[in-house]
Order: structure tokens, then sequence, then C-alpha cells
């Protein structure tokens, strides 16, 4: 069975970079674009033209620097930003203007001071002018989780007469929930007149968390297309996350059978060149980016991925294009990695030995948080001096046979920094079988 399309809509350039800390120049923004080209979103959102001047220039710029993808530009409802959007795109080999105009009661009575009938008007002269410069127009009616359902729907109809090809529901303040979502996109498929001949968008705000999770509501009710952002920058607390997006459809095809354009080993790259371009770090434990997203310091774990990486991870790190999996060791680490670091390190300990070592560990580990490397040594020669050292040989010999035997390169679990002089041993199949017979104590891979 062929799985559904979703046209990923990428607005990292635009409300991304409307994160406080994260604006970017037209160097950047091009640098970024063409890295999202080779990522392979579908759109573009390269900014808002009638911002400022530098905006426009981005937009210029990306339009004319990334020719694939679809170049959008952002509008209000106005000839003034439509005109100034459609200028902007002029060397764009696939443009779209996305015009936007709240339609909740709150927006119209307190910010734009105009009746819902008025609203209407312009939501429906603004496309129409739209058109006029492109054959791709996207509408967006602001705030439309707070909007009055029936005069959202037909605002929705009166634009689609109008000529709008993408109907794109945004949670502005990130308000909905799933399944509240979910039933509006339903509704909007069931009751708007023309919906079957456009496509509709979600664009998520994760003021609750639940951008991701609302995002993959709309799909699952007949959205095409979902607006994210890398690392899930964006206004106040951001917007859905492309990585969490993309990711949950291809470890879950079971739940959502849809597919994207997306190359999925280039997420992290693309994520670590726009923390490098805003300077903003990605958040540690941030789903399939952060750094800890692929990292293990509790003991039980790191026996389970030293034995098999499936028991504690649910995706490749090559598959997002993290370089591998990492074992930290601190506190809460165990005997089965403590012996692995050692005898990559060039030490090889037999039980007895190995539960001292671990002692002073567990101790210092208490005390410093992360034990690296020459924290190790130090510990080891204190403890037993050179006495133990695996002679490089034999180290040699010990890789060899691993890799032979094809074991899974447990050595790239560890940070790098490593001396040459210590490389170690794979032990995927080696020794570290030798401390984990089948009648183990429980504690032992802890």
């Amino acid at each position: 069975m062929d799985k559904a399309r979703i046209t990923v809509f990428d607005t990292t350039l635009r409300d991304g970079e409307q994160s406080p800390g994260c604006s970017m120049n037209v160097k950047e923004k091009v640098r970024l674009a063409v890295q999202l080209d080779r990522l392979g979103v579908d759109v573009i959102e390269a900014g808002f033209p009638i911002a400022s001047d530098g905006d426009f220039a981005a937009v210029q710029a990306v339009a004319a620097a990334v020719p694939r993808p679809i170049i959008a530009a952002l509008a209000r409802a106005s000839r003034l930003d439509i005109e100034r959007a459609a200028q902007a795109l002029t060397a764009a080999v696939r443009s779209r203007i996305h015009v936007f105009l709240a339609t909740s009661d709150i927006h119209l009575l307190h910010k734009l001071r105009i009746s819902r009938q008025q609203c209407l008007e312009q939501a429906r002269d603004s496309v129409r002018l739209a058109r006029t410069y492109s054959n791709d127009v996207e509408f967006s009616p602001e705030d439309a989780t707070r909007t009055d359902p029936e005069f959202l729907f037909q605002v929705l109809e009166a634009v689609i007469e109008a000529g709008a090809t993408t109907l794109n529901i945004p949670d502005t303040v990130g308000y909905t929930v799933p399944a509240e979502f979910g039933g509006l996109i339903e509704s909007i498929r069931r009751r708007v007149r023309g919906a079957e001949n456009v496509t509709i968008s979600a664009h998520c705000h994760n003021d609750l968390g639940l951008a991701v999770a609302n995002s993959l509501a709309a799909v699952a009710a007949g959205a095409r297309q979902v607006e994210c952002t890398i690392n899930g920058i964006g206004e106040r607390a951001g917007n859905a996350s492309l990585e969490e997006i993309v990711m949950t459809m291809r470890v879950r095809p079971d739940h959502y059978a849809y597919e994207t354009g997306v190359t999925s080993e280039q997420l992290y790259p693309t994520s670590q060149m726009l923390e490098e371009i805003t300077g903003v770090a990605v958040q540690p434990n941030k789903a399939i980016i952060g750094r800890n997203a692929f990292a293990h310091e509790a003991g039980i774990h790191q026996d389970g991925m030293l034995k098999n990486p499936l028991t504690y991870e649910i995706m490749t790190p090559k598959s997002v294009g993290v370089p591998d999996s990492k074992l930290v060791l601190g506190k809460h680490s165990g005997r089965h990695a403590l012996s692995l670091r050692c005898e990559q390190l060039g030490y090889k300990f037999d039980r007895r030995e190995l539960d001292e070592i671990y002692r002073k560990f567990v101790i210092l580990a208490d005390e410093i948080k992360h034990v690296h490397d020459h924290h190790l040594f130090e510990l080891i020669r204190e403890t037993y001096g050179d006495s133990h050292r695996i002679p490089p040989g034999r180290v040699e010999a010990e890789q060899a046979t691993a890799a032979a035997a094809g074991a899974s390169d447990s050595r790239r679990m560890f940070p790098p920094g490593v001396p040459a002089e210590f490389s170690a041993a794979n032990l995927g199949s080696g020794t570290a079988g030798e401390h984990h017979g089948e009648q183990e104590d429980y504690l032992w891979g802890v």
C-alpha cells in the first residue's frame, strides 16, 4: 500500500527566526537555505519581505540561490505586503505567497479592530490579489484554534473561491490539544466547500508542549502539509520540531503510514548548522538531535547497549546523521561499561580487581559527575600501577579478531580523545563476554 506524501514546509528562516536571539543576516539565511535544500524539505519560507529591507533581500537571495524547493514569502492581508512579497520572489523557480489574517474574535476585537464581515472580505480580496502574482497562494487564518468554527469555515470557503491553493490552520498560541485539533481538521475537510481541491496544512506552536503531537493528529485527520522548524525554534516556546515529526513517521509507520522527502541523515548536520549560526544551543535532552539523545549513563542501559543497541535505542544514530551512540561514565554507570573503557585505555582486570576499581570509581563519580579518561588513568595507576597494561600487540590482535567476527564497534560509543597509544580492543563479542556469564548477578550490568 502506497504511503501518503506529506509536504514539509520549513519556516526556520521566518517563524523560527522570530525566536529571541535567532535572527540571521542574508548570508546566514542563504547558507541555511542551501542546507535545508540538502535536507530535502519541500517548501522554504524564506522571510517576511515587508518587515525590513534585510528580510526582503534575504528572500530575494534565497529565491535565487535555491532552485529546487518552493520558496515562500509571508504577507499580511494587505496590498503593500503582497506586492512586496511578489517582488522578493521574482527570481524563484517556484514561488508561493503566504497570506495571513487573524480570524479569532479576540484578535479581531483587540488587535485588528474590524468586524467578522470585514475580516472575511479582506481575506478574500487579498488572496485574489496574491493570485495575480502567483499560482501558488497559501492562506492562514491566524489564531484558527480560538476562532469560532462556523466563522472559520466561512473564511476558508471564501479564500478557496478566491484562488487559495493551500489552507494552513495555525495553532498560533499553542492552545489546542491533539484530539481537538484532529477534529478541527476533519471538520474542515467535511464542512468547507472546495476543501477537497486544496492542500490542508498544520502550523502548530509549542506553548503546551504539544506542537508535534498536534501536527501528527492533523496529518492523521487528513492534513497533507506540516509547517515546522529545525530544533523547534520559534516564537515563545517554539514551533513543531521538524526532526521529531519526520522521525516519528519513520519509526512508527504502523501508526503514521506517511512519507516525506526529507533525507533523515541530514537532520543532525542541519541542527548543528543552525546552532552555529544563531549561537542558541540545543537543549541536551532534545529528542532526535540533542547531545544526550544517543548518550547512555545508567549502568543497566549501558550493559544492554553493549550487548545490542536495540535494547535502548529505537533508531540508529546514523539514521539522523549522528556519528554514533555514546556511553558516559558517571555515578550511574556499571561495571560492564567501566570494564570496556578500561580495556579501551589499555588495561584489563579480573572480576575482583575490577570491583576494586569500580568501588573507587563510584566514589569519584559522586564528586565530579562525569569521569573522563585522565581521571580513569589516575585512578587505575594509583590502585594497580601499570601492572595490568595490555601488551600493544595483543590489543591490535584482539581488534582484528573482533572485526573479523563482525562485532559491533563499541569503541565509538565513548567520546573521542583517547591517545593513540591507548587504542583499544573491540569488545563487542570478545573479552567483555568473559565478565558476563549466564549466571551473572544482576548488579554486574549496573
